[in-house]
């Protein structure tokens, strides 16, 4: 390294996909920050996932950047390299994400002598896992974060709680005021792949006997259209039940909602790295994927979580985006709703 340990003062940290990845950054970026006050920190990400980074440390700074238009393929990337080192004279490179892309940038400042440090992807582990050659898990991808930064010479500590800790909650005006005695739970039943969501008629099933019960709330999360026009479906069904798709809001929306929750259940999605952000817990309904795969929210619990446990076939993916070799996804339709309702109220009455 060009300087001694823990001197660096400039750092390009990158990150530029997918949300709930971007979102995992925070709870080891934030302690970072604040452990390293001499350095800023740069932090590069795309535009949509640059908007959640709210009420971060004053030497964090979020750029929010488009690689299929303004920096197009490797000519493009290699522009943004050079103008970053030029604008934020950057000293040393924490890669979080380790594609084609943030490798081509990362060669770019090698060529001048900086420092670059990225995420171990743990590859073999999880071939292994998916093909069960072994059962070994991941690491988490939290812990993988922070030894980027270990490695750069940087203090890495741990202790995040939440966004917005010892600090009033964000207001926001479509959120509703919280009654006293009020439970209120959001649920996000969809994932970017089949096989990681809980079939929506069975989801509505848990729903339709979670909004039975008095003073329970039940605020359905998703964004797009069909997600927007399946959920109005199911609030309109139901009491209690109001749908977030059919109000237009951004990540501060959610962070006042979140905060106010006393559960959430999702999918492996990213709604469980944002519910991880709140500090709000979540019972995560997983399918195709599993804890082991290593994208766990931060703070989570897998052992309140729902799964089938007894299926030699899964995890069948990391992410999971391969189809399914039954073609039913039983790993997800197996799951009987009740015993999802049984664990949402147990862990709800809890908290009372």
């Amino acid at each position: 390294m060009a300087r001694s340990e823990g001197q660096w003062r400039n750092v390009l940290v990158m990150r530029l996909s997918a949300l709930g990845d971007v979102a995992m950054t925070i709870p080891v970026l934030y302690p970072v920050c604040r452990a390293n006050a001499g350095t800023r920190f740069v932090m590069l990400t795309k535009k949509w996932p640059a908007s959640m980074f709210h009420d971060r440390p004053d030497n964090l700074e979020v750029l929010g950047i488009d690689v299929k238009k303004e920096y197009k393929g490797v000519f493009g990337l290699i522009r943004l390299a050079l103008k970053l080192r030029r604008k934020y004279g950057i000293d040393a490179v924490a890669d979080l994400h380790n594609v084609l892309r943030t490798r081509v940038m990362g060669l770019v400042f090698r060529l001048y002598g900086l420092p670059v440090v990225r995420l171990d992807k743990e590859r073999a582990k999880r071939k292994a896992l998916i093909n069960h050659k072994s059962d070994e898990p991941v690491t988490p991808t939290i812990d993988r974060y922070r030894l980027v930064f270990e490695n750069l010479g940087l203090e890495a500590p741990g202790g995040f709680t939440r966004l917005y800790d010892d600090k009033p909650l964000p207001v926001s005006p479509i959120v509703l005021e919280k009654e006293p005695g009020q439970r209120w739970i959001a649920v996000s039943p969809f994932s970017a792949h089949e096989g990681k969501v809980y079939p929506l008629e069975l989801m509505e099933q848990v729903i339709a006997e979670l909004s039975k019960r008095e003073n329970y709330w039940i605020f359905l999360m998703g964004g797009g259209k069909e997600e927007k026009i399946a959920l109005r479906g199911i609030a309109k069904r139901h009491q209690h039940v109001i749908s977030m798709a059919e109000i237009k809001h951004g990540f501060i929306d959610e962070y006042a909602l979140l905060g106010k929750c006393d559960l959430m259940v999702t999918m492996d999605s990213a709604n469980m790295h944002l519910a991880s952000l709140m500090g709000l817990k979540s019972v995560t309904i997983w399918g195709a994927t599993s804890p082991a795969c290593g994208f766990l929210g931060y703070g989570q619990d897998a052992g309140t979580d729902i799964q089938l446990e007894d299926m030699e076939c899964r995890p069948c993916s990391i992410y999971g985006e391969r189809d399914c070799r039954y073609g039913d996804f039983r790993c997800m339709a197996g799951i009987p709703p009740e015993r999802i309702v049984k664990r949402v109220v147990d862990l709800v009455e809890q908290v009372r």
